[in-house]
This record gives C-alpha cells, structure tokens and sequence, in this order.
C-alpha cells in the first residue's frame, strides 16, 4: 500500500490500496490523484511518498517470528496500529558463525569478518597471527607457541569478556558467544503498519559526530528474518582490551543479554527482490519505512541519498538504503515516528 502525504492522519481509511480519506487531519493536502495502481500524487509537490509495512516478506515458517498487530502510540503522539514482531533473537534462515579460528594457520572458512576503517576483512589465522602490525601495537599476541588462539570457550568467559570493564585475565582473547547459550530469549519490536514522517527527522548519536539524539533508540531496524539491525559495535572498547569480538560472515554475532545480532548487511538473510533491479528489501527501520540493500542488481550504488541514507521513488515510497558492511552501520537516522 503506497500513497502521498504531508503528514499522516491519525486516523486514515485505506481500502483496496487505495487512500479513500483523511479525517482530524492537520498539514494535510486535498491536492490528491489516485492513479490505477493505487500510488496517490500529491499535486503540491510538497510530500512523502509513503509503503505500508508489508507484514507477508517476513520469514516465519519455522517459528522464530510472530507477528501481531497492536494499538501504539508513536513518539510523536500519534496513536495508531503497529506490528508487534516476537522473534527468538536467533535467525532461522541461515547459518551462524563461525567467528574465531582456531589457528593461525586456519583459512577464511574457519573465522569471521572484522569491520575496521570501511573494509570488512576475513578473520583467519594469519589476521590473528598479524594483529601486531594490523594495530601497530606490540601488545597484541592471541596466540601460543603452537599457533592455537586463545577462545572463549564458556559462557561465563563469554560474559566476562563482552563486559565493558573486561579484565586483564581475558586480553588476548577472541571472543566468541554461542547460540547455544541464547536459550528462553525473546526480543519484542513494535514499528508502525503506517510510517508517520516526523517533523524533524531523528539523527543517531555517531560518537559525538554530527547531529545528535537523546531519544533515538539505539536500535536500527529489523532484518525480515526478524534478527536487531544493531547500533554500530563499540569497536574503541572492544580493541582497548586487547580482545577481537568478530562478526560471522553474516555480519553477526551473540551477546547472552540481546541475543545474535547484526553490525552489517553482507547479503545473508531473507530479502525481496525486486522486479524493476532497485536494491532488494532486507528489513524495516523502526519508523516503518524499509531498508533496502546498498546496490541494485547490477552492483550499482544510489548517490541521490539524503542524510538520513534514504531517499523515495514511486514504487518504494520513502526507504533507506544500508551502509558499506565495512562501515559498521546501517542508516544515519529515522525520518518517521517511532514506539518509545
């Protein structure tokens, strides 16, 4: 369901695909043609095209996501309908891991990615072995005389080492947590069925760079596998314990109190392709506008994107387009009301 808008209503008849009305309406326009497939145009000029949340792209099947619809109110007052998505915080659709090699002569196959300076790296026994000259920091050895590398390998020592305050006894380590240690967890998100465009978009605090927020959740999105689009990893922490916690090559990994969790969009997961070669869809920010790959079918990156990484077109609406995966983010920011 796309249609046109200034502002959403809070209460709106939308029937057949098509927008039948607005009722107690403010910032409105009348200025509306419905065109034959349903996409309203605003004769203003002055809009945002605007997509229903499309609740059937979810992955389901397997029960790792229910999906209902609740009455919500969005951070800028409105009371609307929402999406509530359950998942089992671990995604049903692929594989997780691995993370850690066991050795520094183990290939790519045996180890993650890691993120650093926009590139996304294989972590591999000669990555561990070379950390050293990576960093340009002679205190980095995760490894013993017979190249074995030092692993978490509990989840205690899972715990331990992803706790800000990681003491000396696991430097060194690679830090790896299990989805056999995520058991009873459920993760709850609610989005909005109908985005509703704030009046001032939402910028996420980037570490102290740029545009800030008390407000903006730290969550991005979620994938349509219902897997957390994640706020970018605290790699300063992680690195100043001399620790490696790396993402698998789903841009992955687990931590016992949020479950498997994404800090990059490598192209694993449940996504909707799309029919005219646009970026497939691969999950919703938490305003309801989708998320969309970084290239289209034939590689080719957007450049019209404004701040927020988003941009509109009349068959998508208003939609985000991710980040490199080297990058270790996803969107800048949300241009719809959220749930608080």
């Amino acid at each position: 369901m796309i249609y046109k808008t200034e502002h959403l209503c809070q209460s709106a008849l939308l029937i057949s695909f098509v927008v039948i009305g607005f009722t107690s309406c403010s910032n409105t326009t009348d200025d509306t043609d419905i065109s034959e497939n349903g996409i309203a145009t605003d004769t203003t000029g002055d809009s945002t095209i605007i997509a229903n949340v499309e609740v059937s792209f979810f992955y389901t099947e397997d029960g790792s996501v229910s999906i209902t619809t609740v009455p919500c109110t969005l951070s800028d007052g409105t009371e609307t309908d929402c999406y509530q998505i359950v998942t089992t915080s671990l995604p049903g659709d692929h594989e997780m891991g691995p993370w850690c090699p066991d050795n520094i002569s183990d290939s790519a196959e045996a180890g993650g990615i890691w993120l650093e300076s926009g590139e996304v790296y294989d972590v591999d026994g000669s990555f561990v072995a070379n950390l050293a000259e990576f960093y340009n920091d002679d205190n980095w050895m995760m490894y013993d005389e017979n190249g074995d590398i030092y692993i978490t390998d509990t989840e205690d020592d899972c715990i331990n080492a992803a706790n800000p305050n990681v003491g000396a006894e696991y430097e060194n380590f690679c830090v790896e947590c299990l989805p056999s240690y995520i058991t009873n967890l459920n993760q709850t998100w609610t989005i909005p069925i109908t985005p509703v465009v704030q009046d001032t978009p939402v910028l996420f605090n980037s570490g102290g760079q740029g545009p800030q927020t008390t407000q903006a959740p730290s969550t991005r999105g979620i994938a349509l596998n219902g897997i957390e689009f994640s706020a970018p990893a605290p790699v300063d922490n992680i690195l100043g314990a001399y620790t490696l916690a790396p993402f698998d090559d789903a841009g992955g990994h687990i931590n016992v109190h949020q479950g498997y969790h994404y800090h990059a969009a490598t192209g694993f997961g449940t996504k909707v392709v799309q029919d005219d070669g646009h970026a497939a869809l691969i999950g919703y920010a938490l305003d309801g506008f989708g998320i969309y790959e970084l290239e289209d079918s034939e590689g080719v990156e957007v450049t019209d994107l404004d701040e927020l990484r988003g941009h509109e077109d009349d068959t998508r609406g208003y939609h985000y387009h991710v980040d490199a995966a080297g990058n270790n983010n996803f969107i800048n920011g949300l241009k719809g009301a959220y749930v608080n």
